[in-house]
């Protein structure tokens, strides 16, 4: 079985490719990703991809980029996901407004993704290949399951990833729950400790995920483990 991601940028790319990927084809599945489509140059003949532009315009630019990777690939063996942050969505997203009052981020994750799988699959005329993925709140609350790994890129960094360490320790050891404010976000508390994080997050993000490994980012992120789980469960289907 095949798996085509639509990611919200390099950071998820180079994740899906270095880390998900290589775990997912031991249970038979074949993982591919490309970053969202944000723009096009009619003149330039060319594409933009990764990142949520801002504003109403941004929803449709994404179901309309996942619509053309569906029509591209017709197959029977493949399957359609995505991989966006939670945090920060585009304004037009499905039950975007409706989900705010929720508090409890599990139950309003799954209200989000329940509302664009049907949006989707209403746009596609209820095609069935597809179905949406989450990531709470952003892609560095994987690397918050094992802060400790930071020291392997940012050496010296002690007091900094025991302040992230402590952090997840007061949220009951579920990064997931770490929240989405701009102030607060998971990658806004990394950058607050280890500033060189900022401009270092696509290659470095991907190489932290990588040390911490996927049995760890498994075990202390629920509901990523649910997503990787519906995927590895098509390998199954397929034999």
């Amino acid at each position: 079985m095949r798996v085509n991601i639509t990611v919200e940028g390099q950071t998820e790319q180079g994740f899906v490719k270095n880390v998900l990927a290589p775990y997912l084809s031991n249970h038979g599945v074949y993982a591919v990703a490309r970053s969202v489509l944000t723009s096009k140059d009619k003149k330039a003949n060319r594409e933009y991809r990764g990142g949520f532009r801002l504003g109403r315009a941004a929803y449709p630019t994404v179901w309309k980029d996942i619509q053309s990777w569906m029509n591209e690939d017709k197959q029977e063996d493949v399957r359609f996901t995505t991989m966006f942050d939670l945090y920060g969505l585009p304004e037009a997203f499905p039950k975007r407004k409706e989900s705010a009052g929720i508090s409890d981020v599990y139950e309003k994750v799954q209200t989000l993704e329940k509302a664009f799988d049907a949006d989707i699959r209403m746009q596609l005329k209820d095609d069935p290949r597809f179905f949406s993925y989450l990531q709470v709140h952003e892609f560095e609350a994987l690397l918050l399951a094992d802060p400790e790994k930071l020291l392997l890129e940012y050496v010296g960094q002690n007091r900094a990833v025991q302040n992230l360490m402590d952090l997840v320790e007061r949220e009951g050891g579920e990064p997931e729950r770490i929240n989405d404010s701009p102030e607060t976000a998971p990658s806004k508390r990394i950058i607050h400790q280890i500033p060189a994080y900022e401009n270092s997050k696509t290659t470095t993000g991907v190489l932290v995920a990588e040390l911490i490994g996927m049995e760890t980012l498994l075990r202390k992120c629920p509901h990523f483990h649910s997503w990787v789980e519906k995927l590895v469960a098509l390998g199954r289907e397929a034999k």
